[in-house]
C-alpha cells in the first residue's frame, strides 16, 4: 500500500470520502505512483488469472454532441489506463446514433482531448459503422418473435408502461403478426413514414420490476441526414440496443460505464443473449465524477455557451478538457487526479481543490519561475543611477538546474505589489513599511525613505534606498531581513493583460435547489482582468511559469500575441477557498 492509500485509510473514520480524498491529494506528486487498487481492476485481474480472457479490451464511447469535460477524463483514464496496465487494447468509438444533436466538429475535438491526455486508441470506430448490423439484428428479433412494430404515441407508451409500483400493460400491437412487423420495419427503414409514426420495441416483460425491461424502444424514425451516412437511413437505433452490440462486435471484454446505467445492464445482457453475436462483454458500473462549484452536464454546459454566459466551450472557467488545456492544466495532473479520487460505487462530490492541488503538484516541478506584479505600486530607488540598467542572473527553477538561468533587469524605478506596502502596518507585517527594510527577490535590500500621495490620500509612489552591499551573491547579502518581495523593472516590465479565474458558481452544488435555475448561481467574480507588469524573460519565452509569490500562469493560446500578451492564471499557489472554509 503506498503512502497516499495509507493516509486515506488513516482518515477514513474521521472524514467523509471527499475530505479524505482532499487530504490524500496533498501528498500526490507523480503519475508514476503505484496504481491504487479498486474493484474493477480486481475484476480484470481475476478474469485474466482464471483464463476467462487471455487479454482485455475496453472502449471509450462518447457521443459527439459537445466537448468532453473532466468527468469524461475519469472514464478515459480508467478505460485506457486499465488496458495499458494489462497490455490490452482500447477503442475510441463515437456513439453517433442521434444525428439531430451530433457534429463532426465535436468528434474532432474529442480526438484532440484524448490525445492531449496522453492516450492513443487501437481503433477509431463509430456506431454508424454498424448500422447494417443493427438493422439485421433487429430483423432477427422480429423473426424470433422478440420485437414488434409499435404505433402507440410516446405519451400512450408511457401510460401503458406503468410505474415503479404498478406493472405495465401490454400494447394492443404487441401481438402484431411477424410478417406485418417485418414489412412495416422495412418501410420505416426506407423513409415511407413520418417521424414518430412507428417505433420498434423489444418484447420482454411488461410486468418486470425493472422498467427498462418493459418492452423498450430499440428503433425510432428520424428522417434526417446523418453526418457520416447521409440519407441512407431513415431509422436509427436507440443507445441501449446499439451500444451492447457495438461492444460485442468489437470484442470488448469489459464495458465500463457510470452508475446511471446500472439498471440498463439487464437490457444490455438481454439483447446480447437474444441476437446472434459471438461475444458477450461484461458491463461494469462505477460512480461518476462530481465536482463542487460546477455542473457536469453537457446539456447544461451547452446552455452556458449558447446563451453567452461563458466565452465558448474552451472558456477557462468551464470544466471541459479544452478549457483546462487553455487555462494551463497539465494533462499529467488530470491523470494523477483520476488516480487519486479512485474508482468506487459510492457517489460523492469531490472538492475542486483536489484537482487544483494536483495541478499545483505537477507545475511545482515543471514550471519555470518569473516575477510579475498584478497590482503595481511604483517604487523609486533614490540612490540608483538614472537611465541605467543592471542585470541579475537567477535560476529558472530553484530545484532544477537543467532549466538554466534567466536575466532580470533592475532600474531606478520598479513596481511592487500594492499589498506589499502598508503605511500603517498591522502586527507582524514584514513587508515594506515606513522605517522598514525588505529584500527585493534576487536583488538588494531596500529601505523606506518617504512616499507620495495623490489628492485623495492614496499612496502613488514610494521612495527607498538600496544597500549595494546586499546584492544577491555578495558576502554582505547574508544580512537578513524578515520580508522578501517580488518586483519588476518599470522600464523593462511588459504591460500584460492577466485574467484571474475563480469558481464558476458561488455555491457548492448549483443543482441542489430544485426551485431555482442553476444559472442564478453563476459567480459574478469568476473572472477579473488586470493589467500586470511582467518580467520580460517570461513574455519572450512563452509557455507557462510560476510567478513567484503569486501563482501559476500561462499564455492564452487563443488571444495572446507578441504585441499584446494575454495570460491566464492556471491556479493560485494556495487554495484560497479552503482557507475560507469552502472546501
Amino acid at each position: 500500500m503506498d503512502k497516499c492509500q495509507i493516509r486515506l485509510q488513516k482518515h477514513a473514520n474521521n472524514f467523509s470520502q471527499s475530505e479524505a480524498i482532499f487530504e490524500m491529494s496533498q501528498h500526490s506528486n507523480s503519475d508514476n505512483n503505484p496504481k491504487t487498487s479498486h474493484f474493477i481492476r480486481n475484476i480484470v485481474i481475476a478474469d485474466l488469472d482464471s483464463g476467462k480472457h487471455q487479454s482485455i479490451k475496453t472502449r471509450f464511447p462518447p457521443e459527439p454532441n459537445g466537448f468532453l469535460h473532466i468527468g469524461h477524463a475519469k472514464a478515459i483514464c480508467l478505460n485506457f489506463g486499465l488496458a495499458a496496465e494489462f497490455s490490452g487494447l482500447t477503442n475510441l468509438r463515437f456513439d453517433d446514433t442521434n444525428p439531430c444533436k451530433e457534429e463532426e466538429a465535436y468528434a474532432r475535438a474529442i480526438e484532440k482531448d484524448v490525445r492531449w491526455l496522453g492516450f492513443e486508441w487501437d481503433e477509431l470506430r463509430h456506431a454508424s459503422d454498424y448500422f447494417p448490423d443493427f438493422y439485421n439484428f433487429a430483423v432477427e428479433l422480429i423473426e424470433t418473435g422478440k420485437a414488434y412494430v409499435e404505433e402507440l404515441s410516446a405519451e400512450e407508451m408511457r401510460e401503458y408502461r406503468g410505474t415503479l409500483t404498478t406493472a405495465g400493460r401490454p400494447s394492443p400491437w404487441r401481438e402484431r403478426p411477424l410478417e406485418e412487423s417485418l414489412d412495416l420495419f422495412q418501410r420505416m427503414r426506407v423513409g415511407e413514414f413520418e417521424d414518430g409514426r412507428f417505433v420498434l420495441r423489444a418484447k420482454i416483460d411488461m410486468a418486470s420490476p425493472n422498467i427498462k425491461l418493459r418492452d423498450p424502444t430499440i428503433y425510432r424514425i428520424r428522417n434526417i441526414a446523418h453526418q457520416r451516412t447521409g440519407d441512407e437511413w431513415h431509422i436509427y437505433p436507440m443507445y441501449d440496443f446499439a451500444h451492447c452490440i457495438s461492444d460485442a462486435l468489437e470484442g470488448i471484454t469489459h464495458s465500463l460505464c457510470t452508475l446511471e446505467f446500472e439498471d440498463h445492464r439487464p437490457l444490455y445482457d438481454w439483447v446480447l443473449d437474444n441476437v446472434s453475436v459471438k461475444a458477450h462483454p461484461q458491463q461494469i458500473e462505477f460512480a461518476r465524477l462530481n465536482l463542487d462549484y460546477t455542473v457536469m452536464s453537457k446539456r447544461r454546459l451547452k446552455m452556458l455557451v449558447d446563451e453567452g454566459l461563458v466565452d465558448g466551450w474552451d472558456d477557462p472557467r468551464m470544466p471541459t478538457l479544452a478549457a483546462m488545456r487553455r487555462r494551463g492544466y497539465p494533462p499529467a495532473a488530470i491523470r494523477n487526479f483520476s488516480e487519486v479520487i479512485g474508482v468506487t460505487k459510492s457517489e460523492s462530490i469531490i472538492p475542486l481543490g483536489v484537482l487544483e492541488n494536483e495541478v499545483r503538484n505537477e507545475l511545482n516541478t515543471t514550471a519555470p519561475r518569473a516575477m510579475a506584479v498584478l497590482d503595481p505600486l511604483k517604487v523609486v530607488l533614490l540612490n540608483f543611477p538614472e537611465g541605467e540598467t543592471e542585470w541579475f542572473e537567477a535560476a529558472r527553477h530553484p530545484q532544477d538546474e537543467s532549466m538554466g538561468t534567466r536575466r532580470i533587469p533592475i532600474t531606478r524605478e520598479i513596481y511592487i505589489e500594492r499589498g506589499d506596502f502598508m503605511e500603517e502596518p498591522v502586527r507582524k507585517y514584514f513587508r515594506l513599511k515606513p522605517g522598514g527594510e525588505v529584500r527585493l527577490r534576487n536583488a538588494f535590500i531596500i529601505k523606506f525613505v518617504d512616499l507620495i500621495k495623490d489628492d485623495n490620500g492614496e499612496v502613488i509612489e514610494v521612495h527607498c534606498e538600496l544597500d549595494p552591499q546586499t546584492r544577491s551573491g555578495m558576502p554582505e547579502s547574508s544580512r537578513r531581513v524578515k520580508g522578501t518581495i517580488h518586483w519588476v523593472s518599470a522600464e523593462h516590465g511588459v504591460p500584460t493583460e492577466v485574467r484571474l479565474y475563480d469558481r464558476l458558481f458561488n455555491v457548492e452544488n448549483p443543482l441542489a435547489d430544485k426551485d431555482r435555475d442553476f444559472r442564478e448561481f453563476i459567480n459574478p467574480d469568476c473572472l477579473s482582468k488586470v493589467t500586470a507588469m511582467v518580467e520580460p524573460s517570461f513574455i519572450e519565452a512563452g509557455g507557462f511559469c510560476q510567478f513567484e509569490r503569486v501563482g501559476y500562469f500561462c499564455h492564452d493560446a487563443q488571444d495572446s500575441t507578441k504585441e499584446k500578451p494575454v495570460l491566464n492564471r492556471t491556479v493560485s499557489l494556495r487554495d484560497s477557498w479552503a482557507k475560507r472554509g469552502n472546501k
